[in-house]
């Protein structure tokens, strides 16, 4: 098949130009020339054709010009019978006379190749030849690409080598610089210290504490370096001597309190807390170390000289058991008399009390002491009725006996005491007799007696 529009053979099994890429349609879906070629065909000899009528074709082109725009060509009566035959099976390839169109497209599209005109010799070695030459350039593009490609990885491996290296400089220069501040700060003075007292190089650890101190000397670190110094040797009232220095220089620093109050208590030295806490008037000081703060006992009534039985009262503003001693020693939980009534002076005497408290923690508080003196009063001489004389008839004789004394008397003329016959009521004088009657006072308290009082009685009866 031909394009009429350049000229060009179409291979039958194709539909467009491949030229000019003009479209074929070889058998419209409906074509009215199949009626005239069907009136032709009829009754003609096989492989017979006549040529077909102008006015028919022209009549065609008028009617179906839209549907054949691009190329037309005249079909021979075995063409006719092959698309007849594809339209009954409905274009199924079980049609046998199918093969034979095959072959012939195959025959027609050899004929057409053989048309064209054949290469030479010259002209295809020139064509191999660019061939290789595009091959050449193809392979060495893609040398120079995979060469261009290992540049940029090694230039890439280079770049992350000296980043690496210049993350290392600077890590380490950051170390270097991060340890030498360390050594020269508090802690790193600190940590010196220790370390030489554990060499046993006390020279050099109180030298490092000072640094320390003056660095920071409100931080309590190097004031229990310095103490544990002392402690290495054995020398706690030195060890105490520096806490004592510095809260005197920082008497509102809570933490040099706290540090101290350790001290105390890691070397058993408790009762040495009261008396350090005792002179802080700082209250947020106070405040802060408050569990450890007991107070001393308070004594009521307070202490001074009395003429009578007393019962003294301990308290305590903390709470916490209290524990006194009657003999002047300072008590403890262990050496005191527990406190849990009030203390009963019923003799004669200087008493001095002396108390301790300790509270929840186990702290005890500094020693309160308070001195008592019982005195009971002495009255006069008991007075005893009648009075001397001399009675014609016998008389009741009477002492007066006051409150707490209890009288006794005699009537020989002895002095009486208190194993003398008790006083209990009146007295009968004997008749006709002298009698020398002598009485004294016995304090119900204490025992003391008063002076006694002596009456001469004479009794004559006439």
């Amino acid at each position: 098949m031909i394009c009429r529009h350049c000229g060009a053979a179409i291979p039958d099994d194709q539909m467009v130009c491949p030229r000019c890429g003009a479209e074929v349609q070889i058998v419209p879906d409906y074509n009215p020339l199949d009626d005239v070629l069907a009136r032709e065909v009829k009754g003609s000899v096989e492989g017979a054709t006549r040529q077909i009528q102008t006015d028919d074709i022209r009549r065609y082109r008028r009617g179906g010009r839209d549907q054949n725009v691009n190329a037309t060509r005249v079909l021979s009566q075995d063409e006719m019978d092959r698309i007849r035959k594809d339209r009954r099976y409905g274009g199924r390839q079980t049609d046998p006379g199918r093969r034979n169109t095959d072959e012939l497209r195959r025959q027609r599209q050899t004929d057409g190749n053989a048309q064209q005109p054949r290469q030479g010799t010259g002209e295809m070695r020139r064509s191999r030849q660019n061939t290789d030459d595009l091959r050449r350039s193809r392979q060495n593009t893609a040398e120079l690409k995979r060469q261009r490609q290992q540049k940029r990885l090694e230039a890439a491996k280079r770049k992350r080598r000296n980043l690496l290296i210049t993350l290392f400089v600077i890590l380490a220069l950051i170390v270097a610089g991060v340890v030498i501040v360390y050594q020269n700060s508090y802690t790193g003075m600190i940590r010196k210290g220790y370390n030489a007292i554990q060499s046993r190089d006390y020279t050099a650890a109180e030298r490092y504490f000072e640094r320390a101190i003056i660095k920071d000397k409100s931080r309590p670190e190097a004031y229990v370096g310095q103490a544990e110094i002392y402690i290495d040797q054995d020398d706690l009232d030195s060890a105490e001597e520096v806490f004592q220095d510095a809260i005197q220089t920082q008497p509102s620093n809570v933490k040099l309190y706290q540090a101290a109050i350790d001290f105390y208590m890691d070397t058993e030295q408790a009762a040495k807390i009261s008396e350090l806490l005792q002179d802080c008037e700082d209250e947020t000081v106070l405040d802060a170390v408050a569990d450890y703060i007991s107070s001393a006992p308070e004594f009521s009534p307070e202490e001074g000289t009395f003429e009578e039985v007393q019962e003294i009262t301990l308290t305590s503003e903390t709470g916490g058991d209290i524990y006194y001693t009657l003999d002047g020693s300072d008590p403890s939980a262990e050496s005191g008399t527990k406190y849990t009534e009030p203390i009963l002076l019923q003799d004669e005497g200087e008493f001095e009390i002396r108390a301790v408290a300790v509270n929840a923690r186990g702290i005890p508080s500094v020693v309160s002491s308070g001195t008592y003196v019982i005195q009971f009063p002495i009255v006069d001489a008991p007075a005893v009725t009648p009075s001397t004389g001399q009675y014609s008839q016998p008389q009741q004789i009477t002492i007066t006996v006051p409150d707490g004394y209890t009288a006794y008397y005699t009537m020989d003329g002895t002095t009486p005491t208190a194993s003398s016959t008790r006083y209990t009521g009146p007295v009968m004088m004997p008749e006709n007799a002298q009698t020398i009657f002598m009485a004294v006072l016995v304090n119900d308290n204490n025992g003391k007696t008063t002076e006694a009082t002596t009456r001469n009685y004479i009794t004559l009866s006439e």
